[in-house]
């Protein structure tokens, strides 16, 4: 089947080279992608200029998805931003272009992780309940997503570095229990907390590399122990 592609630009913003430019490499950018595969019904198939933004977000989003899956699986020192580029199967350039250097891209995956660490413990930290917030702690590392899993591998293995680990960003859930564990009249509230803590610390590292057979089980053990 062969489709005509149309590109829609504005040449009076551009040189005509520049334009001329501008349009082969947003096409070879859509050829890239996986759309083509969504007009199969259609001949035409027409590019407006503000497409272009949209055609560049696709390409941030590759660089950080591949960045996230070799520096979690690999190391960060291991991975150069070529070996990236690759992976994404974009232009070295683009990485710069985006993120400046690799630094810039660790730090942009960290504030995602970031922003998902504070999602997942802002639903305990609103509970009113006591029960209620050391139930729903322990459930916490059985709810990480598979599709997830390479977000929560970096942060374990940038404990180690000073400049990414920030022991502080752990504090407000562990308030949270030495609170909920006073509630309950805990003779040792805050060492409670951080024994907790560092248990799902544990179990948390042992479910991402894929040892854990009987999560199930262990969080009902979890769960019966503190009679939540």
């Amino acid at each position: 089947m062969k489709i005509n592609i149309t590109f829609y630009l504005d040449i009076t913003l551009f040189s005509t080279k520049v334009a001329q430019k501008a349009v082969k490499n947003a096409i070879k950018m859509i050829l890239e992608l996986d759309i083509l595969k969504k007009i199969r019904n259609s001949n035409n198939f027409y590019i407006f200029a503000s497409d272009y933004s949209l055609i560049m977000t696709n390409k941030k989003e590759k660089i950080l998805k591949s960045a996230l899956e070799l520096f979690a699986n690999e190391g960060v020192n291991a991975t150069s931003t070529n070996k990236i580029a690759k992976n994404a199967n974009v232009s070295e350039g683009l990485i710069f272009k985006h993120f400046k250097n690799k630094k810039g891209l660790l730090d942009a995956i960290m504030a995602n992780a970031e922003e998902k660490a504070t999602l997942l413990f802002a639903n305990i930290l609103q509970q009113k309940e006591a029960k209620s917030v050391i139930k729903k702690t322990i459930e916490l590392p059985f709810l990480i997503k598979k599709s997830e899993y390479n977000y929560w591998k970096l942060q374990f293995k940038l404990k180690w570095e000073q400049e990414y680990n920030n022991p502080k960003k752990m504090q407000p859930l562990i308030d949270k229990l030495s609170w909920a564990f006073s509630e309950l009249n805990y003779e040792n509230p805050e060492l409670e907390a951080q024994l907790m803590n560092q248990i799902l610390n544990a179990i948390s590292a042992e479910i991402l590399k894929g040892n854990f057979n009987n999560a199930n089980q262990f969080k009902q053990f979890l769960s019966n122990k503190y009679s939540v």
